[in-house]
C-alpha cells in the first residue's frame, strides 16, 4: 500500500491540472445529482417490528381513520381573552382550509369539539331529568296500583263475606227442610255474587297488567340508568381531555393526516403550516404556534457556529504551519470533500428516506478527519522540505509514509461507522454509511489532491524563514576542521512514580467524569427541548401549561376482544376496559377513540400525567403492555351482562414509538460495543504486533466513551453548566447518540493510537529500550496529534451551538470525546502504561507472530526504498 500511495502521490504531482479538474468535475457531477435527486428530509425516526409500529400496523387495518398521524395546531388569543364568536368562525374556516390539504384526512375543530363535549353533557343531564322524571311517574303509578288493588281486595273480601253468610242460609235451609222454597232465592243471590266474583276478576287481570306494565316500565328506566351511569362515567373518565382551555382563551386543533406519522411527507407539513399561518393572520386578535410534530425544522448543514469552528482550525493551523497558504490547503480540500460527500448523500434523499441528523453527521466527520488527514501529510511534507527534499519527490515520499497511516487511520473509521449496520436499524445504519462515505471521501481526497496542490504550491508550503533558512544552509555548512558538534541530549525515560501518578490521576478523572453516564436516558427531543423563542416550544409550553404536560404525548391503547361487541354493549365494554386504564398510576384521562366495524377491536386515547420524554410516561407506557391479557369478564349492560374475558392490549402514538426506537437502540448498542472492541483489538494486534498494547488501547476508547457520556449526561440531561451551553430544558438524551458515539470516538482514538503508538512501535524495533521508545514516539507524534485533536475540538464544537436539538449534543460528545481521549487517555495515561509494562508492552506469542501480517503503517520499508539522495551518498 505504501508503496501504491508514493507512486499514486508522484503521478498526482505531475499532473496537477488533471487531477484538480476530476475533483472538480466529481463535485459538480455530485451537484448535479443532489439537483435532480435531491428530495426533503425527514424529522421522525421508525424501526420496523416495534411494538408501535405493530400496532400502527394493525389500526391502519382495522381501524384506517385512527392510524394516521397527527399534528398540533395551538390557537390563542393576543390579550389572553376568551374567543369571540366572529374568531371561533373564522378559524373555523381556516381549519376547513387545511382539511383540503392533500395528505390531510380531517382537523379536529376545538370548538365545535367542546360543543359536543357540552351536548353530551346536557343530553345525560336531560337524560338524567328524565329518568327521574319516569321514576316518579312509575311511583304515583305503583301508588294507584296498590289503592286499586286494596280496593279490589277489600271487595273481594265483602263477597267472600256474602259467599259465607249464603253457605250458612243455605245449611241452615236444608236443616230446617226448607231447601227446595228457599232454593230460588238462595240461587239469585248465589248469581249475585258469582258476578261479583267475575267483575273482580276482570278488574284483577287490569290490575295486573298495568303492574307488568309498570314492571317493564321499570326495567326499561332501569337499562336507560344503568346506560345513562355509563355514559356518564365514561365522560368522566375523559374530563381531563380538553381542547379549549377554561378560560377560553387557548384552543388546540389536531390535524388528522392520511399517512402514519412516520411517513408524512414534509410537503405536506409544509402546506398545512402555510395554510394555518396564513389564514389565522388574517384573523384579527389571535395568534398561533405550531407543535414540532409538524414544525419540525431540519436543521441547516451550516451555521455560525461551524464557522466559528473552521476558524478556530484555520488558526491552529496557521499557528502550526506558519503559512497562510499551508493553513489554507487542509480546509480547503476537507471543503472539497464534505461538499462532494454532502451532495452526493443528498442526491439519494429522494428515492431513501434520510433522517435531517444523517447529513449534518456526514458534514462533522468529513470536515473533521478532512483538515486532520491532509494536515498529517502536510506536516510530514514540511518536514522533508526543510530536510533538502526535492518537492516531488517529498510529496510522493509523504503520500507514501504518513498517506499510508492515513489511508490505514480512515479504513479503521470506515469500518467502524459501516458496523453499524449490524445493529438491524435502518436510519442508524444509513448514518454510518453516509458517515463512512464521508470519511472514504477525505481520506480519497488526502492522497490525491493533497500531493497535487502541494506540488503546486512548491516551496511556498513553508514560510519565507524557512525557505530563507534552507538557501542558507550550504553556505553555513561548517568547514572540515570546524569544532565537532556537541552529541545530541540522550532521551531519558519517564520516572516510575511520575508513570504510576499520571495513570492513577488520569484514570480517577475519567472515572469521575463518567459517573452521570450511569443515570443516562435516552429518548428523542420534543418541543420542550427547542429554544423558548421557536413556535415549537411555544406551543408546547403553552399547551403544559393550560391542559397538562401529558396532553403533548398522547398514547393510543388498542383493545383486541375475543368477540365482536355490540352496538348495545359497545359503552360498557369501553367502561369497563377504560376504568382498568385509568387506574394506572400517572394516568390523568381514558377517552374511547373508535371501534372497528367487526366490534373486535376498541381504541382509546390515555393521556399521562407528564410529558412525552418523562420518566412516569416511559413507565406508564410498558405498564400498560404488562396489563396484556387485560382481564375484564362479565360486564354490567342496560340489557344484563356481557361475557368479554381476555383483553389483548397494544400502544401506540408518537411518545410510545420513541420510546420503543430508545429501548430497541439501548438492546443494540452492547452488541455493536463488542463488535467495535473485538474489531479495535484485531486491528491492533496488527498494527503493534502486541498483545497488551491493544488492550491498553481499547480500554482507554472504553473510558473515553463513558468520559463523554458522563459528559454529555450531565449538561443535556442534569442541566450542569446549562447557560453555557444554551440547554434551555435539560432533559433525556437523543436516544442514537450513544451509539453514533461508539463508532465515531472509536475510528478517531484508534487515528490518535495510531499516530503515536506506531512511532513508540518504530523506536523500540530499531533497538531504543523499551521505556526510551515511550518517550521518543511521544515525541515525535504529539504535536501533530495535539493540533489534530484541537482542530477536530474545534470543528464539533462549532455544531454545540446548532439550533437543531438534535444536534447540539451530538456535537459536545464528539468534541469532549475527543478532547478526553486525546489529551487525558492517549497522551496522559497510555504512555504511563507503556511505561510500566516495559518490554512486556511488545509481547507477542511466536505463533501469534507468524500468522499476524506485517503491516508497515509508517511506511519504514519505503523510506529505506527510497533513501534521500544525501542518504545515498553518505
Amino acid at each position: 500500500m505504501a508503496e501504491f500511495l508514493y507512486r499514486l502521490g508522484r503521478t498526482a504531482s505531475r499532473h496537477v491540472r488533471a487531477v484538480v479538474a476530476l475533483w472538480v468535475a466529481v463535485l459538480v457531477l455530485a451537484g448535479v445529482g443532489y439537483a435532480v435527486g435531491g428530495g426533503t428530509l425527514s424529522d421522525s425516526f421508525s424501526i420496523p417490528g416495534t411494538p408501535t409500529q405493530k400496532v400502527t400496523d394493525q389500526l391502519a387495518e382495522d381501524l384506517p381513520d385512527a392510524a394516521g398521524g397527527t399534528g398540533t395546531v395551538v390557537l390563542s388569543t393576543e390579550d389572553g381573552s376568551a374567543f369571540t364568536a366572529d374568531q371561533e368562525k373564522a378559524l373555523a374556516g381556516v381549519l376547513s382550509d387545511v382539511e383540503d390539504v392533500d395528505g390531510v384526512e380531517t382537523v379536529v375543530d376545538p370548538f365545535a369539539s367542546e360543543q359536543e363535549r357540552a351536548k353530551q353533557a346536557d343530553t345525560l343531564a336531560a337524560g338524567e331529568q328524565k329518568i327521574s322524571d319516569g321514576r316518579e311517574q312509575l311511583a304515583d303509578g305503583r301508588d294507584q296500583l296498590d289503592a286499586g288493588q286494596q280496593q279490589l281486595d277489600d271487595a273481594r273480601a265483602q263477597l267472600e263475606d256474602g259467599q259465607a253468610q249464603l253457605d250458612d242460609a243455605r245449611q241452615q235451609a236444608e236443616a230446617a227442610g226448607q231447601a227446595q222454597a228457599a232454593a230460588p232465592q238462595l240461587d239469585a243471590q248465589q248469581e249475585q255474587l258469582d258476578d261479583g266474583f267475575a267483575q273482580l276478576d276482570e278488574q284483577q287481570k287490569t290490575l295486573d297488567a298495568k303492574s307488568q306494565e309498570l314492571d317493564d316500565g321499570a326495567k326499561k328506566l332501569d337499562a336507560q340508568t344503568t346506560r345513562l351511569q355509563q355514559g356518564k362515567d365514561l365522560l368522566d373518565l375523559s374530563s381531563g381531555i380538553r381542547v379549549v382551555s377554561d378560560d377560553g382563551s387557548t384552543a388546540v386543533a389536531t390535524v388528522i393526516f392520511t399517512e402514519d406519522q412516520y411517513d408524512i411527507t414534509q410537503e405536506t407539513k409544509d402546506a398545512v403550516i402555510h395554510t394555518v399561518t396564513d389564514g389565522v393572520a388574517d384573523v384579527e386578535g389571535v395568534q398561533v404556534d405550531l407543535g414540532s410534530d409538524i414544525a419540525m425544522e431540519t436543521p441547516a448543514l451550516v451555521g455560525p457556529g461551524e464557522v466559528i469552528g473552521l476558524v478556530v482550525a484555520g488558526i491552529v493551523l496557521v499557528v502550526m504551519l506558519g503559512t497562510l497558504i499551508g493553513a489554507g490547503l487542509p480546509l480547503l480540500t476537507a471543503l472539497v470533500g464534505v461538499g462532494i460527500a454532502a451532495l452526493g448523500a443528498l442526491a439519494f434523499s429522494g428515492v431513501v428516506q434520510m433522517s435531517s441528523v444523517t447529513p449534518v453527521l456526514g458534514l462533522m466527520l468529513g470536515l473533521a478527519v478532512g483538515i486532520d488527514y491532509a494536515l498529517f501529510i502536510v506536516n510530514r511534507h514540511r518536514h522533508q522540505l526543510k530536510d533538502g527534499y526535492d518537492v516531488q519527490e517529498s510529496v510522493a515520499l509523504a503520500n507514501g509514509t504518513s498517506g499510508n497511516a492515513v489511508v490505514f487511520a480512515g479504513t479503521t473509521v470506515v469500518i467502524a461507522l459501516l458496523a453499524l449496520n449490524v445493529t438491524g436499524i435502518p436510519f442508524l445504519g444509513l448514518m454510518g454509511t453516509v458517515g463512512a462515505v464521508s470519511v472514504a471521501v477525505a481520506v480519497l481526497v488526502a492522497v490525491t489532491l493533497t500531493p497535487a496542490l502541494l506540488s503546486a504550491i512548491g516551496m511556498r508550503i513553508l514560510s519565507r524563514k524557512e525557505r530563507g533558512r534552507l538557501v542558507r544552509a550550504p553556505q553555513d555548512a561548517a568547514p572540515q576542521d570546524a569544532a565537532p558538534q556537541p552529541a545530541p541530549t540522550p532521551v531519558k525515560p519517564m520516572n516510575t512514580l511520575v508513570a504510576v501518578g499520571r495513570v492513577v490521576l488520569g484514570v480517577a478523572v475519567l472515572g469521575v467524569v463518567a459517573i452521570p453516564a450511569a443515570d443516562l436516558r435516552i429518548n428523542l427531543p420534543d418541543g420542550s427541548s427547542e429554544a423558548h423563542e421557536s413556535t415549537q416550544y411555544q406551543a408546547y409550553q403553552t399547551v403544559a401549561d393550560e391542559f397538562g404536560p401529558g396532553t403533548n404525548g398522547p398514547l393510543l391503547v388498542v383493545a383486541n376482544l375475543d368477540q365482536p361487541v355490540t352496538d348495545e354493549d359497545e359503552v360498557s365494554v369501553q367502561l369497563a376496559v377504560g376504568e382498568k386504564l385509568a387506574a394506572q398510576d400517572d394516568v390523568v384521562a381514558v377517552a374511547p377513540a373508535a371501534t372497528s366495524e367487526d366490534g373486535t377491536v376498541l381504541a382509546f386515547q390515555v393521556i399521562p400525567a407528564e410529558g412525552p420524554t418523562s420518566e412516569s410516561t416511559e413507565q406508564l407506557v410498558h405498564a400498560l403492555r404488562d396489563l396484556s391479557p387485560l382481564h375484564v369478564g362479565s360486564v354490567e349492560t342496560p340489557g344484563g351482562s356481557a361475557h368479554v374475558g381476555d383483553v389483548e392490549l397494544g400502544v401506540a402514538g408518537a411518545a410510545s414509538g420513541n420510546i420503543d426506537i430508545s429501548t430497541k437502540l439501548s438492546d443494540a448498542l452492547p452488541l455493536y460495543l463488542g463488535v467495535v472492541i473485538g474489531l479495535s483489538l484485531i486491528i491492533l494486534v496488527v498494527v503493534f504486533r502486541s498483545l497488551l498494547v491493544p488492550v491498553i488501547a481499547t480500554l482507554g476508547f472504553v473510558l473515553s466513551y463513558f468520559a463523554a457520556l458522563g459528559g454529555v449526561v450531565a449538561i443535556y440531561q442534569w442541566g450542569w453548566l446549562s447557560g453555557v451551553f444554551g440547554v434551555e430544558n435539560p432533559g433525556p438524551i437523543l436516544n442514537f447518540l450513544p451509539t453514533i458515539l461508539v463508532g465515531v470516538l472509536f475510528g478517531l482514538a484508534m487515528d490518535y493510537m495510531l499516530f503515536l503508538g506506531s512511532g513508540m512501535r518504530e523506536a523500540y524495533a530499531h533497538g531504543a529500550p523499551a521505556r526510551v521508545a515511550v518517550v521518543q514516539g511521544f515525541r515525535a507524534g504529539r504535536s501533530v496529534v495535539t493540533a489534530a485533536a484541537i482542530i477536530m475540538i474545534s470543528v464539533f464544537g462549532g455544531f454545540v451551538f446548532s439550533e437543531s436539538a438534535m444536534i447540539r449534543p451530538i456535537g459536545f460528545a464528539l468534541a469532549f470525546g475527543v478532547l478526553v481521549d486525546a489529551f487525558v487517555v492517549r497522551m496522559l495515561v497510555v504512555p504511563a502504561l507503556m511505561h510500566l509494562l516495559g518490554d512486556a508492552a511488545w509481547w507477542l506469542p511466536r505463533w501469534l507472530d507468524r500468522i499476524v501480517p506485517n503491516v508497515d503503517v509508517e511506511g519504514s520499508a519505503l523510506e529505506r526504498r527510497h533513501p534521500h539522495e544525501d542518504a545515498t551518498h553518505a
